[in-house]
């Protein structure tokens, strides 16, 4: 036994001279008669149309509305959870993301992009743990920001992570000065916390995992706005790292990269470490 449904016909039938106007005209197949006949009708006297239903074919039809609603469920959870349409992947990224708020600028001539850190943001604001003043730094396209993992070093405050699987990674770090001396205020200044020599002696190990000795190639000063910042070449591994202070906090900026990306993209390596400036 077959069902055929017809739906929104526009044609008409007549039975007994009487036209009845087809409106979801559903209709039962017999394979012993080889016809098509309405075993039960009903008279919904709307527009003069009558609707014949079988038993079979409500049945059927009851199973489409069940069907519809919960395929209707399903697509509601998919656009929230499977990111369809965009607006429900943005919310799955963010709570999965907590506290990271997009900061990058558009592309200038160059490709590059500037990177503001929100104020908005959250992180890092413990006891004895002034706000984070905001730090920015340029990527060049293709360095996207990428979830901290709290697998991150022991001891550190990684505030923010970037990366372009091609050319290297970097992130920030933002430390204490308590943790190295506990008269510096609430405005400390790099140098106040020390020489080159010192800052990299006590917080190398904090970017690199391991002690510095023997790995820093090369040291620099320099002053932006009245800021010093320290600047570091290590290897191996290859990284370069700019250390300033600002508030009661120390702010690490590493960059670093494998052999082969050191070797090609050293360039916009070291570009991206002397963009970081705290404002």
């Amino acid at each position: 036994m077959g069902t055929s449904i017809f739906t929104s016909c526009s044609f008409s039938w007549r039975n007994h001279h009487h036209i009845i106007p087809s409106h979801r005209f559903l209709s039962h197949s017999s394979p012993d008669k080889g016809l098509s006949v309405a075993k039960a009708a009903v008279d919904t006297r709307q527009n003069g149309c009558v609707e014949f239903v079988d038993e079979e074919t409500e049945k059927f039809s009851g199973f489409l509305k069940r069907r519809s609603a919960i395929v209707s469920g399903v697509s509601l959870i998919s656009s929230a959870v499977l990111g369809f349409p965009r607006e429900g992947l943005a919310v799955v990224k963010q709570g999965l993301l907590a506290g990271r708020v997009p900061g990058l600028s558009e592309p200038d001539e160059q490709g590059w992009r500037t990177y503001r850190r929100p104020d908005e943001k959250s992180g890092g604001h413990g006891v004895g743990w002034s706000p984070i003043i905001p730090y920015i730094f340029s990527v060049p396209s293709g360095w996207e920001e990428v979830p901290v993992s709290i697998a991150d070093l022991g001891g550190t405050e990684i505030d923010l992570r970037f990366a372009n699987s091609k050319e290297g990674r970097l992130f920030v770090i933002v430390a204490p000065v308590l943790r190295f001396a506990d008269n510096l205020g609430d405005d400390a200044k790099v140098e106040k916390i020390g020489p080159p020599e010192k800052v990299i002696a006590a917080f190398g190990p904090e970017v690199i995992g391991e002690n510095v000795e023997g790995k820093v190639l090369s040291m620099g000063v320099v002053e932006h706005s009245g800021r010093t910042y320290y600047q570091f070449e290590l290897e191996p591994p290859h990284v370069l790292i700019t250390a300033t202070a600002a508030g009661n906090r120390l702010y690490l900026f590493s960059v670093t990269a494998s052999g082969l990306q050191w070797k090609r993209h050293y360039k916009d390596l070291k570009k991206i470490a002397d963009s970081f400036r705290v404002v």
